[in-house]
């Protein structure tokens, strides 16, 4: 029986010499029998599970099957090319150090490479490849069906457009702590606190833009980077198939070998249990690896339904920070930006028009715009604020419906009442501020086709049953007090004209 190791000592550490000194003191294998394999890999195996966690033990370790051992040489098999490289890359140490303590220094390790060509013999489905070397090999691997099969980092498939930098980002208030937070992770992914880094927010905010643009500045500052940007929808896709083809293996060591790892849309995980079960894993082994994880949703992890516990807690570990409905100011910049980029020069009426009319969406705001300069430039029309309003209608529907704007109510409510408009949005419960955003919030729902939740984004990101209790309460003033009936009458008049 082989002397048991004791316990506490590890390969890395003080022990380390005084755990080579004892083993150097077994009795020596024999060599030229093909059953001491077994023995020999599981001698390795005990010191190999003491040094990595349970996770990366269970998905690197356990899969190997030992072939021979003959002559101090060890003939481990491996499931893929992308296995044997992971194993290279990133357990050479180990791997060594092992070897040498369990069959004296100067022992070999060679692998045999599964090529899963599986009508011809055992034999010949295998490669054979030295062990401890960091040159790349130039045997093939069939790639998987949803990515590429380790290729370097340089060319590593992204899936990131360029075209989604920090640079072209318009930043303000509506989104300002998403934008610091994702410059900070892009500067040092995986070294701040932001990890995982969740942005929310109402569809066509920007989330994507932003997230895309952590990647694409990680890529130019460090091209040694894998980067990966998915959505989570494509990610079960991914997953489906690899089961199908039964390559789960393989889906799941491709993405825990990323060191960034960017999710859209991770509402679409609701539901999915076993794909849930999956990311909860992947999760764990990048962030215990010190890899980066970016998130998107269209709300807050918490409000997330049928979604384990388990997730919605790592959700929270980081950072999550919204981004809310662009202001007038902003619109304003975007457009001009956006009409910058194209090489169109319009007239400021014509932006501001658009401005004060697109209020919910940066994806609205910007179609609007593209719609308007296809007209102007393929029609030859002249840029107006009557083509402006043509081109809205046909988009976003009758022109009285975008007659009145968020704007235009809290501007109108803030002076009837003689207060400032950041009052409307703060979070003041003073008497003389909750009833004019009340007032606010019931004439946005009278005049406005905005849900309750896109009207609760405008008042400070407050919460759709707020403002249903708001509506209800004005409803109740109307029906039995004559003067704030008076006044939303009169308001309701002033800005429907």
């Amino acid at each position: 029986m082989p002397k048991k190791q004791p316990p506490g000592l590890t390969l890395f550490g003080g022990a380390e010499l005084e755990t080579l000194k004892q083993e150097q003191q077994r009795p020596s294998l024999p060599t030229g029998n093909l059953q001491d394999a077994p023995a020999v890999w599981e001698r390795c195996l005990a010191i190999i599970k003491d040094n990595v966690s349970a996770q990366h033990y269970h998905t690197w370790f356990e899969p190997i099957k030992p072939v021979r051992c003959q002559d101090r040489e060890l003939v481990l098999q491996v499931p893929s090319q992308f296995f044997y490289e992971w194993l290279e890359e990133h357990y050479y140490g180990l791997l060594q150090k092992t070897l040498y303590q369990v069959l004296g220094t100067g022992a070999r390790l060679k692998y045999e490479v599964v090529v899963e060509q599986s009508t011809e013999s055992l034999e010949q489905r295998t490669i054979r490849l030295p062990a401890f070397r960091h040159a790349t090999t130039t045997a093939v691997q069939p790639p998987l069906p949803f990515a590429p099969a380790a290729p370097p980092a340089a060319d590593f498939a992204a899936y990131l457009n360029r075209r989604y930098t920090f640079e072209s980002f318009i930043a303000g208030e509506s989104n300002q702590l998403a934008y610091s937070a994702a410059c900070a992770v892009a500067d040092q992914p995986g070294k701040t606190r932001f990890n995982p880094l969740v942005i929310y927010g109402a569809t066509g905010l920007g989330k994507t833009h932003l997230v895309q643009a952590i990647g694409n500045r990680i890529i130019e500052r460090n091209r040694s980077m894998r980067v990966l940007y998915t959505t989570s929808e494509r990610f079960t896709m991914e997953y489906i198939n690899a089961i199908q083809n039964n390559k789960t293996n393989e889906f799941t060591a491709f993405y825990r070998s990323v060191d960034v790892l960017i999710v859209d849309d991770i509402q679409f995980f609701e539901g999915k249990e076993k794909t849930q079960d999956n990311f909860f894993h992947t999760f764990n082994a990048l962030h215990q690896l010190g890899k980066q994880i970016v998130l998107t949703s269209d709300r807050p992890p918490k409000e997330l339904r049928d979604v384990d516990e388990r997730l919605i807690s790592r959700f929270q570990w980081g950072l999550t920070a919204d981004i809310q409905p662009p202001d007038y100011e902003m619109r304003l910049a975007i457009l001009q930006r956006k009409s910058q980029d194209e090489g169109v020069e319009l007239p400021r009426d014509v932006l501001e028009y658009i401005a004060r009319h697109v209020s919910t969406s940066v994806r609205e705001l910007e179609g609007c715009l593209i719609s308007l300069i296809a007209k102007v430039s393929l029609d030859g029309c002249t840029p107006t604020v009557e083509l402006a309003k043509q081109v809205l209608r046909g988009l976003l529907g009758p022109i009285d419906s975008l007659a009145v704007t968020m704007d235009d109510i809290k501007s109108a409510v803030a002076a009837y009442f003689g207060i400032a408009v950041e009052l409307l949005e703060g979070k003041t419960r003073k008497h003389e501020v909750v009833l004019p955003r009340q007032i606010a919030m019931y004439l946005a729902k009278q005049l406005t086709s905005l849900s309750l939740k896109s009207i609760g984004l405008h008042f400070g990101g407050r919460d759709h049953t707020t403002v249903l209790h708001s509506i209800s309460m004005v409803e109740n003033y109307v029906a039995t007090d004559p003067a704030i009936a008076q006044a939303v009458a009169q308001l309701e008049r002033k800005l429907r004209s």
